[in-house]
């Protein structure tokens, strides 16, 4: 990857220096209290920002939270992610109100050496996710004066061509963060030469989600295991009945000719468990997959699929995990998930998992993350690496 990295910016000398840190700190959080449940995001740009601070920079943060609509939305500010993020590089973070306004710039020019800002959330104004490229670029010169160097350290934002991520490293020298830098190194194992057996397990809700990504796969994988919703697509495609399970029909025909190229690479469900409504409490039990009752729904693979797929990936070398095999948040549903998961921490295969809601239910089932490989931060911009797709963000930082 031809990108400058942190290393070659800090060897410049970074005493006095203001520095616009890209980070991806799109933390969810509690809708009662507001409170973050998930810090796994604001502790993955930490060795870059701890770098800066060290090296005496005035480091700018910015990011995005959740999908406001270009104006100002108090359920989204990251001022709860200042307070965080303070805590955790042991001081305060100062907070700017808006963007790019009054705030923003009071709050920068008086950051001494060695101090951090975090910056209102991007998405606040229009021209962050704007489509018009005037639009766009005069919030990316907003945005740019804050800055002497640009480091993109979100990679879970790298495939949005969005102000932050693919404008504003036209306006000042940049260079990638340490987690950008190890995201791509690691993805780009996947991507060349991988220890075989490579075995992949997706899951998620819809097919039309990942057909990018398995067609890209099926050809290069040995196992391809499937689980999740979009399970339920590819075994109404083997003429099963699926009962009120998700189905997206439209892609039936396609799940019948990915089974029928693949080789018998694709493995399916063999039993789900099914329950009487989409509810933690509902009534539910095993079943075998071809057999779901007409009125149950099918909300986790069952524990022959568990026994198979970790059978499966016990003879991997590589493996990438992304999306989770049932409805994980609730209790009755979340054992495929963590089965599967598990089975994964127990191989000796180099494992990636894939970010979004994989790397939630790692920490939500209370997992040891440090036996993955590696844990992405970036759902939708590790797919579409793996697609072979160009992302916005790293051919900004190429450039």
């Amino acid at each position: 990857m031809s990108i400058r990295n942190l290393d070659d910016l800090l060897g410049e000398g970074m005493s006095g220096r203001r520095v616009l840190v890209r980070a991806d700190l799109n933390v969810p959080l509690d809708k009662q209290s507001g409170e973050i449940t998930d810090d796994g995001r604001i502790r993955a740009v930490l060795p870059t920002l701890s770098a800066l601070v060290q090296a005496g920079a005035k480091v700018v943060v910015c990011s995005h939270l959740g999908r406001p609509k270009g104006a100002p939305d108090p359920q989204f500010s990251l001022r709860p992610v200042a307070g965080r993020l303070g805590e955790l590089l042991g001081a305060p973070v100062h907070f700017a109100k808006d963007t790019v306004g009054d705030s923003a710039r009071s709050i920068v020019e008086g950051l001494a050496d060695g101090q951090v800002a975090l910056l209102e959330n991007l998405r606040f104004n229009k021209g962050e996710t704007s489509k018009d490229d005037a639009e766009r670029g005069a919030f990316a010169d907003q945005l740019a004066a804050f800055g002497d160097a640009y480091v993109d350290d979100a990679f879970g934002a790298v495939h949005r061509k969005h102000a932050s991520v693919y404008d504003v490293p036209a306006r000042l020298p940049h260079v990638a963060g340490r987690l950008v830098l190890r995201e791509v190194e690691v993805l780009s194992k996947l991507t060349g030469d991988p220890e075989r057996p490579y075995v992949v397990v997706l899951g998620g809700s819809k097919v039309s989600d990942k057909l990018a990504v398995i067609e890209a796969l099926l050809p290069t994988v040995d196992r391809l295991l499937i689980g999740g919703g979009m399970c339920f697509t590819f075994l109404k495609a083997q003429g099963h009945e699926v009962g009120s399970s998700l189905l997206e029909e439209e892609m039936v025909e396609t799940c019948r000719n990915l089974l029928e190229r693949s080789g018998g690479k694709i493995m399916l469900p063999v039993d789900v468990v099914a329950a009487d409504a989409f509810a933690p409490d509902a009534t539910h039990d095993t079943v075998p997959a071809d057999g779901i009752p007409s009125h149950r729904l099918g909300l986790d693979i069952g524990p022959e699929t568990v026994a198979g797929f970790a059978a499966a990936l016990s003879q991997a070398k590589t493996i990438f995990w992304n999306g989770p095999m049932g409805v994980f948040e609730m209790a009755a549903f979340a054992n495929g998930t963590r089965g599967v998961a598990e089975a994964i921490t127990k191989t000796d295969a180099f494992s990636v998992v894939g970010g979004g809601d994989s790397a939630a239910a790692v920490r939500a089932l209370g997992l040891d993350e440090s036996s993955f490989g590696h844990i992405s931060t970036g759902g939708g911009a590790s797919l579409e690496y793996l697609e072979g797709k160009t992302l916005p963000g790293i051919a900004a930082l190429e450039n």
